[in-house]
């Protein structure tokens, strides 16, 4: 058993369990909230647990999807009800979020609601986007901009400033791509400076081209860039000619091994495959060791 939940009021743990079980709520869901949250049934929640409770049920529409989503983050239970939960979710429907879409997040992403907070600056970074409120890309640019902090946007934005982007630019690409607000600053120089030292295309390319910043590239630009670049040394032509890098890289593994290697002779193909493999297998220092995992919004 749980040291915290050993020191659990008697008294207390019998009240939350009276509260939780008609969420329909089984002795192995309770096993995963408190694996989840050792501290669950030890923190203060019997205090505003019922009125949490009726809360999100009008919010969700019942009480199965609040079962799921409490089982996703138990911590729905122990946020701030007035002070972190109800503001942001009536900022998100002030927004024009629906119920449909609160439930999308809540569930998919449970820690996005807690996390969220808007202020002025938020709400002028919205707008420099140029995304209304009529568009399907409103909601996405809206959550990423409402959980992510004003120093971090501010830092992000002045990195793709120091690569001769303008604010204005920089701003209309985030319209468009919303994902790239959560791409690390790392991530962004390296891609950026590989754009324009390696491939020699110009800066403001990612921005008819976002895959460029999103793209891995030790696993995919990299590589393919140089498989195409020794096609072309060896004096061989593609598949499909006048074919852009970027289009390139865009292809499936599939297309792009079809366009550029399986056209030529075998032994043309066994070579270029050999090269393209260990060109793939390069890994940048320290990148073994991390594990990269991104969900999109559930819109």
């Amino acid at each position: 058993m749980k040291p915290a939940l050993q020191r659990a009021n008697v008294s207390q743990l019998e009240f939350k369990l009276s509260l939780l079980t008609p969420l329909g709520i089984t002795s192995s869901d309770l096993v995963k909230i408190v694996t989840c949250r050792p501290k669950f049934f030890s923190s203060r929640i019997h205090l505003v647990l019922d009125e949490r409770i009726n809360y999100f049920i009008d919010i969700l529409g019942s009480k199965e999807v609040l079962r799921r989503a409490i089982i996703r983050n138990p911590s729905l239970m122990l946020y701030d009800l007035d002070d972190k939960i109800k503001p942001a979710i009536e900022f998100y429907k002030g927004l024009g979020f629906s119920q449909e879409d609160l439930v999308a997040m809540l569930m998919s992403r449970p820690t996005v609601i807690p996390r969220t907070s808007f202020n002025k600056g938020k709400l002028e970074y919205i707008q420099k986007t140029g995304v209304t409120r009529d568009s399907k890309m409103f909601k996405y640019v809206a959550a990423i901009i409402g959980v992510t902090r004003m120093e971090t946007i501010q830092e992000k934005v002045a990195n793709l400033e120091k690569f001769g982007l303008s604010e204005e630019e920089i701003w209309c690409l985030c319209g468009k791509c919303p994902i790239l607000l959560t791409l690390s600053v790392e991530k962004v120089q390296r891609n950026m400076t590989f754009v324009v030292a390696t491939m020699k295309l110009a800066a403001r390319s990612v921005l008819k081209h976002p895959f460029l910043l999103l793209a891995n590239l030790e696993t995919q630009i990299r590589p393919r860039v140089d498989l195409v670049k020794r096609v072309f040394e060896m004096g061989m032509k593609p598949l499909v000619e006048d074919v852009s890098i970027a289009t390139a890289l865009r292809m499936s593994e599939k297309r792009f091994l079809k366009v550029y290697v399986m056209c030529h002779q075998e032994d043309v193909v066994e070579e270029l495959m050999e090269f393209y493999e260990k060109a793939k297998s390069v890994k940048r220092l320290g990148v073994e060791s991390k594990k990269y995992v991104r969900k999109g919004f559930p819109f």
